[in-house]
């Protein structure tokens, strides 16, 4: 699927739901519980992969290898991944000293 900026999508296996932050111009396939996610969601399918760690509401999460952000505003059971690897979630950036 090709994602554009701004675009919100949803998993298919659970409540998980992500904002599209930053994404390159290629066609990408994000899964969550290993089911393709999609702007419909909700299906009510099961989930393909092994569990893991969710989801974390107001997060933001990337993918090694590949130029994506995405933020989500909805937290879910199942882990998602980005063209089969796993997303991994952002550390904040450090405020600078002040004096």
């Amino acid at each position: 699927m090709r994602l554009r900026v701004g675009q919100t999508i949803r998993s298919a296996v659970d409540a998980t739901a992500l904002v599209v932050i930053r994404c390159p111009d290629d066609d990408l396939t994000v899964t969550c519980g290993g089911r393709e996610m999609t702007e419909e969601g909700g299906t009510g399918e099961q989930a393909t992969a092994a569990g893991g760690p969710g989801m974390a509401l107001g997060k933001r999460y990337t993918a090694d290898g590949v130029d994506i952000e995405l933020l989500c505003v909805q937290a879910g059971d199942h882990p998602v991944a980005v063209n089969g690897t796993e997303v991994a979630q952002q550390n904040a950036k450090p405020l600078p000293a002040s004096d």
